[in-house]
Order: C-alpha cells, then sequence, then structure tokens
C-alpha cells in the first residue's frame, strides 16, 4: 500500500470551476494500445483492392476518431452525464448515458433516472422499474469537457433501497456521529487479473500452458516480466482525471496481475471512489480487447490469489497513544471474524487458505509485519505507538461499501460483552 498521508480535499466531492479548461483522455492518447490495427498511410500489397481497403478502415477510424474527442463546448452548455450502477450480482457494473442542460457541480443539482431491473436481476418483469439516485460525480475522462460520471445507487419507486444496495446501509453508519467524530480513513489496495478474451487466461501467459514460477515478476519490467503495462498505466491517468483519489500502481507476483491504491479517503467516500474507478478500468479494458477479473483466486495452484487489503484508521488510532486503541479495534474484529468473512467477498475461500501471503479463512491472526496474518500492523505504527491497521481478508471482488462500514461498525459503534472481550484478549496475547 502506498504511503498514508492524509485525504485529498477531494473526500467531499464536487466538479472544479476549471474543469472546462480539462484535457480529455482521448482515443488518440490510447493509440499505442487500443488502435494496434490502425495503419498510417498507404501499404504496399499485391493488389489495388486491399490497398483501397486498408485506406478505407483508416479513414473510418480517423473519423470515429474526430466524432468521439469533439469539444462541444464551444457549440452548446449541454453536458452528458454517465449514470453508473451496480448490477444484480453485486460486482457487475452498468451504466447509460442522458443530456443534462448545463453543467453540474453537486449530485443534487441532477436529475433521477430510472432502469430496467429485469434485465439487471434485480426487480421481477411485471414491476421492472428501479431508480436511481445520483450520489457522487467524477469527471469523464472519456468524453472530457464537462462531462461526467455519476455513481448513483437504486432504489424502489416507493423510495425503499433494493437488497443490492449496500451504500445506503453503508451511508447511514458513516452518518453516526460517534462515526463522524473518528474520522474513519480507509486506503484500499485493489488487486485485479488481465484475461486474454475468449481463452479466458492471463495476459501474456501462454495459451494452455503457464510462465515460470512467481518470483520475477512482482513490480517488475520487461516484455517477458510485465503485461498489460499500458492498462495499467492509463487506469492510473484517467482516474487521476477524474478525480478519484488514486495513490499508486504496481504490477502483482502473479503475472497478468496488477494493483492499484485508493485513499486515504474519508467514510463514504471510499466506496464511492473504488467503485468509480472499477468502471473506469472496466471500460478502458474494452476498449483494449482485454477481460477484467476480480475473481479472488483465478488460477488454481502455487499461484497469488487477489485480493482488496483494506488498511483503516480512526482519528484515535493515528493521535499518541494510538495503538491501545488499534488493539481494541483488533479485538473486536476477532471476536466478529465469521461476520466480516461472510461479507468480504465471493470465493474468498479459494483464497485464504494461509499460504501465498493469506491467513487461513477459518481462523483469526494478528502480527506486526506480518503478511500471513488476517490483520497486520505496520512496523512503522507499533514504533510510533499510533498508525492504522491492514485488514487482509476483503477479496478483489468484495463491496468497497460493504467492507468499509463495517469495519467502522465493528471497531466504534458495536461492543462486545467483557467476558468475550477477556477470553478473545488472552487468546490473541493483546492486553488492552
Amino acid at each position: 500500500m502506498a504511503q498514508i498521508l492524509a485525504p485529498s480535499t477531494h473526500w467531499q466531492m464536487r466538479m472544479t470551476k476549471n474543469c472546462v479548461n480539462a484535457n480529455p483522455c482521448t482515443t488518440k492518447m490510447w493509440d499505442s494500445m487500443f488502435l494496434k490495427q490502425k495503419t498510417k498511410g498507404a501499404v504496399k500489397v499485391s493488389t489495388r483492392f486491399r490497398v483501397c481497403a486498408q485506406q478505407s478502415v483508416s479513414s473510418t477510424v480517423n473519423r470515429l476518431d474526430d466524432l468521439l474527442n469533439m469539444d462541444i463546448r464551444p457549440y452548446t452548455d449541454k453536458i452528458i452525464a454517465e449514470y453508473v450502477w451496480i448490477g444484480g450480482t453485486g460486482i457487475d457494473i452498468r451504466s447509460k448515458s442522458r443530456t443534462i442542460p448545463k453543467p453540474v457541480e453537486d449530485p443534487s443539482q441532477l436529475p433521477k433516472w430510472n432502469y430496467d431491473g429485469s434485465s439487471t436481476g434485480q426487480a421481477p418483469g411485471e414491476d421492472s422499474e428501479v431508480i436511481l439516485y445520483p450520489q457522487s460525480i467524477f469527471k469523464d475522462p472519456f468524453r472530457g469537457g464537462n462531462n461526467i460520471l455519476v455513481i448513483c445507487d437504486s432504489y424502489t419507486p416507493g423510495g425503499e433501497p433494493i437488497p443490492t444496495n449496500k451504500r445506503h446501509r453503508a451511508a447511514e453508519i458513516f452518518s453516526n456521529q460517534k462515526v463522524i467524530d473518528e474520522v474513519p480513513w480507509f486506503g484500499i489496495e485493489q488487486e485485479y487479473t488481465l484475461l486474454q478474451p475468449n481463452v479466458k487466461w492471463p495476459l501474456g501467459w501462454p495459451v494452455g500452458a503457464y510462465p515460470g514460477p512467481q518470483g520475477p515478476y512482482y513490480c517488475a519490467a520487461g516484455a517477458d516480466k510485465s503485461f498489460g503495462r499500458d492498462i495499467s498505466d492509463a487506469h492510473y491517468k484517467a482516474c487521476i482525471y477524474a478525480g478519484i483519489n488514486i495513490s499508486g500502481t504496481n504490477g502483482e507476483v502473479m503475472p497478468g496481475q496488477w494493483e492499484y491504491q485508493v485513499g486515504p479517503s474519508v467514510g463514504i467516500e471510499a466506496g464511492d471512489h473504488i467503485w468509480c474507478s472499477r468502471y473506469i478500468l472496466e471500460r478502458i479494458t474494452e476498449q483494449a480487447g482485454v477481460v477484467l477479473s476480480l475473481d479472488p483466486k483465478p488460477i488454481e495452484g502455487d499461484w497469488n490469489g487477489a485480493g482488496c487489503h483494506t488498511n483503516y484508521s480512526t482519528k484515535s488510532m493515528r493521535e499518541d497513544g494510538g495503538f491501545e486503541v488499534i488493539k481494541k479495534a483488533i479485538l473486536n474484529l476477532s471476536l466478529r471474524h465469521k461476520d466480516h468473512i461472510s461479507a468480504y467477498g465471493e470465493g474468498n475461500e479459494r483464497r485464504l487458505t494461509g499460504k501465498h501471503e493469506t491467513a487461513n479463512i477459518d481462523t483469526f491472526s494478528w502480527g506486526v509485519a506480518n503478511r500471513g496474518c488476517s490483520v497486520r500492523v505496520g512496523r512503522e505504527t507499533e514504533k510510533q505507538g499510533k498508525g492504522y491497521l491492514e485488514d487482509r481478508r476483503p477479496a478483489s471482488n468484495m463491496d468497497p461499501y460493504v467492507v468499509t462500514s463495517l469495519l467502522a461498525e465493528t471497531t466504534l459503534l458495536w461492543e462486545p460483552t467483557l467476558e468475550a472481550e477477556a477470553i478473545a484478549a488472552q487468546k490473541l496475547a493483546l492486553k488492552v
């Protein structure tokens, strides 16, 4: 995880006044990755027909580029808003576009919208209308200008959150005064795997076979060790443009696997930023013709899985004497281990085996600088007597609204019995 310093001023996201002068991440900026088939100029071939065909394809691509990169601001005040929401599986991301009369600075200025919930697995066909509530705004790195991405959550026409709307409950927890007073920070490490299309095999791997064993790929450079860097870099820049508080990225232990970090983010912002960053990554891999996987164990065997380690601190943890507060939080987390595991992502049992830098899914553990534990505390936190903890249990496909709000609830709002606390403290060798 990139070093956690302090949240950006973007933690209460508003569209900035100078966004009108920002440059979009245009199609031409992705040329080396997305348009490798594009050829400039005529090609020497054996027949005139093939030359004409190649020129026609290039001309069509150029015209599409011109339209995709067109800046409409000199001609109209209207903008395009891409409404983004979470689908019925709880991990799929859906979106659709609408025209807004003029630029906006706050989600409250945007209209609610609706979609066909029967087509996303979120409503029956006979009563299929689901309502989108705009919640957070980001600049659109694909369209540029004043155009925006809008993170939404979903409700029934009567105003009740639908079952897959996890943001609503998270917002309630983060609105609790006790939680507000503790200013919870989150730094989330999102791992993902890039797959070759059609065969669904990791990018850079020989089809139906395996590369050399793990070791040379982590944070590596070179055509035989790093696969998908252009996608990672394009995503990094697009997130910065959008206003996402992305703090770093790196190649992971398994070839074809990458990680990026978002945070530190305050409260509900953490979930909004992760979901928007995932949407942008889906769009970039779509353009690149590569499949994005958030499976926590995409390849069985002696290969690392994919997690979403969540770094967490409160105001009390960051102040002098905070290490004692951290140990009390770890105590609470141990007592609700099963509750957290059940909410930390599908298929996580294939990843949390006690191998490949993970703890066993059935046993809670903690340690200083130990990446084989459920919860890790850094050396610097121990030395300074204050800082943060890292929950290493969440899977790569976890819902950030669920994980962040559950951490806040367990450590700030939930109180165990004294007897359970004493037994757990003894078991974990925690003197709280």
